[in-house]
């Protein structure tokens, strides 16, 4: 993300006397000299981004997110209000002018350093990504009147676990990547057997990530947003192999999310948690999230780190038309198993952190 502070007539704006310590930049950083054409550009994480917008409601400002050639605007301007003195003291004629925007980094390619803007996206990378959607879509068109076929025998077999639903989503994933780039796994010893429940936790960088671990032929249920069950194909084959909806803004369904894994390891079935709970736009590892290792502790169940490594630079988040060349390594750590939802979540996250450091 690029902070940028603009000015009128001018006159430079001192952000950093307003809450940019808050925001976690440093104070190097927020006391550097502000240029009034171009303003104050440095290089921040997109927590930051978040950060921002809150902390601009505490200092009278509105935030309006734009999208403009692929990349995420953030505008905020000073409320009209007689007690904020950004307003009183900035504001001069008769329209509101903007004084920063926050613009979110999508053009990153999986890596901090591989960013390039839309217009430079090579035009093999989009014949590429074409082929790689007629592919899938293909494929999915015949594997989903098979799976269709099969659902009533799954309901009554095996209602829980579904393993031919998921043997046929293999299939799907298999058939879908292997002509555009190949997969190298590392610890596949490490998995447990496929009647054992587990908890799978792995870093997410991309799009891919989805095909790369259904690869693994493992009925582990995955956790997806409602609207993507309205998709043609997909949504209806996701309903049937038993992915556990989530409404991502809503606590209820968060909580009603968390006691149906732990409802389904009970018995039998496994299930995936991405616990950073989105794609990573830089390639870097986010923060994990304790719901997976609260679901371990509580079922006393193992959970299995993961470590994707390739797949952000292949199709990078926000360039899900594109398909790169490239390959793609899975590193299948041992499980680990405690009590300690947050010695979990610490131990997880170290092990895919050290995983992805030693590929750079």
């Amino acid at each position: 993300m690029e902070a940028v502070s603009l000015s009128r007539h001018g006159a430079s704006l001192p952000l950093h006397g307003y809450g940019y310590q808050e925001l976690g930049f440093s104070s190097a950083s927020s006391s550097l000299p502000i240029n009034s054409s171009r303003g104050l550009r440095y290089r921040s994480s997109l927590h930051q981004q978040a950060n921002l917008r809150n902390a601009a409601q505490r200092y009278c400002f509105s935030s309006i997110v734009r999208k403009c050639a692929g990349v995420s605007w953030c505008y905020l301007t000073p409320n009209k209000n007689l007690y904020n003195p950004w307003y009183n003291k900035l504001l001069s004629g008769k329209r509101n002018p903007r004084y920063v925007l926050v613009r979110s980094g999508v053009a990153k390619m999986g890596t901090h350093e591989a960013g390039y803007p839309l217009s430079e996206v090579p035009l093999s990378s989009k014949v590429r990504g074409a082929c790689f959607y007629a592919t899938t879509a293909i494929t999915a068109i015949f594997l989903f009147m098979l799976m269709l076929v099969a659902h009533p025998i799954v309901l009554l077999m095996d209602r829980y676990r579904r393993r031919i639903h998921y043997t046929i989503a293999k299939m799907w994933a298999s058939l879908s990547i292997a002509p555009f780039f190949r997969i190298k796994y590392e610890g596949l010893e490490n998995l447990p057997s496929s009647n054992s429940p587990a908890v799978y936790v792995s870093n997410h960088q991309s799009f891919l990530d989805i095909y790369t671990l259904l690869t693994l032929g493992r009925s582990f249920k995955f956790i997806s947003k409602t609207a993507i069950f309205l998709f043609p194909i997909i949504g209806w084959a996701m309903f049937m192999m038993g992915v556990i909806p989530l409404k991502r803004m809503d606590s209820r369904s968060q909580l009603d999310c968390l006691k149906q894994c732990m409802e389904l390891i009970r018995k039998g079935a496994s299930v995936f948690f991405f616990p950073e709970g989105t794609r990573s736009k830089d390639g870097k590892l986010g923060a994990f999230k304790k719901g997976a290792f609260s679901v371990a502790a509580k079922t006393k169940v193992p959970v299995v780190p993961i470590t994707l490594m390739g797949t952000g630079s292949i199709m990078p988040p926000g360039f899900e038309g594109i398909l790169n060349m490239g390959s793609v390594k899975v590193v299948i750590h041992k499980p680990v198993v405690g009590i300690d939802p947050e010695a979990l979540c610490n131990e997880a996250r170290n092990v895919i952190a050290d995983a992805l450091s030693k590929q750079c």
